[in-house]
């Protein structure tokens, strides 16, 4: 795609990118499981693991020895303004 101009009276060339959509599996209450909350920030399962032990990473929480994450705390996580808070609830009690 060319633009004829701009404001210095060249043109210039854009380039436009597809962006693919990812599929992933949100349960009923909104949460998502270790290999679907990786997909859904990019991440490869095991890095999401790495950040539990760390305590980095977004909040997650434990369920019959299943993790799962919260959407919105993924997506407050990749906006920057959500973290894990160390130690996660079950451990802590």
């Amino acid at each position: 795609m060319t633009i004829p101009e701009v404001s210095v009276g060249r043109p210039v060339e854009i380039e436009t990118v597809e962006l693919e959509p990812v599929r992933v599996r949100v349960l009923p209450n909104g949460k998502l499981d270790s290999n679907n909350a990786a997909k859904y920030v990019n991440r490869a399962p095991k890095t999401l693991a790495q950040w539990r032990m760390q305590g980095i990473g977004p909040e997650w929480t434990k369920c019959g020895g299943r993790v799962f994450y919260n959407k919105e705390a993924l997506d407050a996580f990749m906006r920057g303004k959500g973290a894990c808070s160390w130690p996660p609830p079950l451990l802590a009690q």
